[in-house]
């Protein structure tokens, strides 16, 4: 799903949403089409078998009924006995006429007999015929049906009248004589009405019929191909009782209750056929079904490509700096409403551009400013030492003293280019900075700086003693005061400023740590606390630390410990100060 593209996906999840219930309902309408074609094909051919038993029920019923009356027991029988005793011509003639007469009438009254004649079976010999008989006549060659109380009927054959050859139900039933054994009466009865039956099945056109007799054997088939005549059925067939399959044939019997039966055959491909042309149309209405969800699908992906487009256009136009390009309509509120998100985040982008480049003027300025700012601490310290040399030549000892000294502060605090020192010139800076201050307030103060030779030269950040002296000198010294600096080796590098002065309280104390303007104020220029726990934190990763004890009347004491990281210029003499 990663690879497929919007538009694939968009066809692919409509034809599944569209194709999947159409499935199902196929899938269901099949085995509902399956059950009910199933049901017709079974209760039609049922139906259709029993309509073909009946008719031949009916048929060998009126062959029955007719051979009686021409039996030695009906009028025509006693009068062939007359004639078969008769000796003179005029007995005979006149017999003869009455019994032709007599056929006549029973042939006129049954307009489905055919061929009537009294058979003698030994020699071969008939009388009375009704109509031409074909000399291959022989009762012992037709297709046996049954045979029961001394009349035996055959299946359909095809008719032994001369001038028929369409096919027939016969029957042969013994004449009792008093003289002869061999004399039969032989009827032949239309098929067509059976035939008829057959033809006209309304299940389906495709429908063969088998007739069989009381053993089995087939009397009767309309595929003699596959099914030859005389030959024992369902040997071999898949089924039970009266249906199964056989040499892909589904086969349906009806018995009747003189023993004989009637087959129906359909052929498999027939007997689907209804189901496989509702397949077939299943199939076109699908691909007809997915040609329009693939067309579908397809006018969406229009509909969401031409929104996306627009807005990739739009996407092209901020990345060149067009932010003031034309914007165009989709037509589609959630593409309308993305695409106002955009343009307020384009005009967004747009005012921090502008924002972006004032702030380059801005500082452009600032940088030609900072130039002029350091151009005048140097025009002040070139003053300052002309001052000190005219303090010198005119004999001006203090002002040269606070000339000199200002000039060396100025010129440590306004330095130019890395913002690290060391403790040599932190404690120099420091030095002067007391001596200003000292002429400044007219007063005596005692200050004692100590520091291990081998720590003069590690490398701290500039300017962190002068603030908190300058904090110690704040904070209620006096002419007694005494300030004590002092730099050890402690685990790391160690800076005590400790002085006997009024103390702080803690909520002074914590606000000159946090808010470096509050302390301003109330020192006036100096940086302060603030700025030195900043540029702790700002050099030392949160490895430095900065600690503050005081009470009022006791003095404070301010703690710093800076670790002496490797090639500082305290190792060797840490080294050498350990040999000692």
């Amino acid at each position: 799903m990663e690879r497929l593209t919007l538009k694939n996906r968009i066809l692919l999840l409509f034809a599944a949403a569209t194709l999947i219930p159409f499935l199902c309902t196929c899938y269901l309408s099949y085995n509902t089409i399956t059950s009910i074609l199933d049901t017709k094909l079974n209760a039609g051919i049922r139906n259709n078998l029993k309509q073909v038993a009946l008719s031949l029920e009916n048929t060998l019923s009126n062959l029955n009924h007719v051979s009686q009356q021409l039996a030695y027991e009906g009028n025509i029988g006693r009068q062939l006995e007359a004639f078969m005793t008769a000796d003179k011509p005029y007995d005979r003639s006149y017999l003869t006429d009455q019994i032709k007469y007599q056929l006549n009438l029973v042939t006129f009254t049954n307009p489905n007999i055919g061929l009537t004649m009294y058979y003698f079976r030994p020699d071969g010999t008939f009388l009375f015929e009704s109509s031409g008989v074909k000399s291959s006549f022989d009762a012992d060659k037709l297709p046996v049906l049954s045979s029961y109380y001394g009349i035996t009927y055959y299946g359909p054959h095809v008719s032994n009248d001369r001038f028929n050859d369409q096919y027939v139900l016969s029957a042969l039933r013994k004449v009792d004589l008093p003289d002869r054994e061999d004399a039969y009466i032989y009827i032949e009865s239309g098929f067509k009405l059976t035939q008829s039956i057959l033809d006209l099945d309304g299940v389906s056109k495709f429908t063969y019929h088998l007739i069989l007799d009381n053993d089995g054997r087939i009397a009767y088939s309309e595929r003699g191909e596959i099914f030859p005549a005389d030959s024992i059925f369902a040997r071999g067939a898949e089924g039970t009782g009266d249906s199964g399959l056989i040499s892909g044939f589904y086969w349906y019997r009806e018995v009747s209750s003189q023993g004989w039966s009637v087959v129906s055959l359909i052929a498999k491909d027939d007997y689907n056929r209804e189901k496989n042309d509702w397949i077939v149309q299943m199939l076109v209405l699908s691909l007809l079904v997915v040609a329009v969800s693939l067309s579908i699908g397809w006018l969406l992906w229009k509909m969401v490509y031409r929104p996306l487009s627009r807005f990739n256009r739009e996407i092209k136009w901020m990345a060149n700096s067009n932010f003031n390009a034309v914007t165009m309509r989709t037509s589609i509120p959630e593409f309308e409403a993305l695409l106002g998100q955009f343009r307020t985040m384009k005009s967004q982008i747009s005012d921090l551009f502008t924002e972006v480049e004032n702030k380059e003027k801005r500082r452009a300025d600032l940088e030609i400013e900072k130039l002029l700012h350091q151009i005048n601490p140097h025009f002040l310290m070139n003053t300052l030492d002309t001052v000190h040399w005219l303090a010198v030549m005119n004999g001006q000892q203090e002002i040269d003293r606070l000339v000199t000294s200002l000039n060396k502060l100025l010129y440590y605090n306004l330095r130019k280019g890395d913002s690290l020192s060391t403790i040599r010139e932190e404690i120099d800076s420091l030095k002067q900075y007391l001596i200003l201050q000292q002429i400044r307030y007219n007063f005596r103060f005692d200050v004692r700086l100590e520091a291990e030779d081998n720590l003069l030269d590690v490398p701290v950040p500039r300017f962190i003693l002068q603030p908190l002296v300058e904090n110690s000198l704040y904070h209620g010294l006096n002419d007694d005061g005494q300030i004590e600096v002092d730099v050890r080796l402690n685990e790391g590098l160690e800076i005590s400023i400790r002085d006997n002065g009024a103390g702080i309280s803690a909520e002074t104390i914590a606000a000159l740590l946090a808010d470096e303007q509050a302390a301003r104020q109330r020192v006036g220029m100096g940086i302060g606390m603030n700025y030195v726990k900043r540029m702790l934190e700002s050099h030392y990763d949160g490895s430095a630390s900065l600690e503050v004890t005081s009470e009022l009347g006791q003095g404070t004491r301010i703690v710093i410990r800076l670790p002496i990281r490797e090639g500082d210029g305290s190792n060797d003499s840490c080294a050498d100060r350990g040999r000692r």
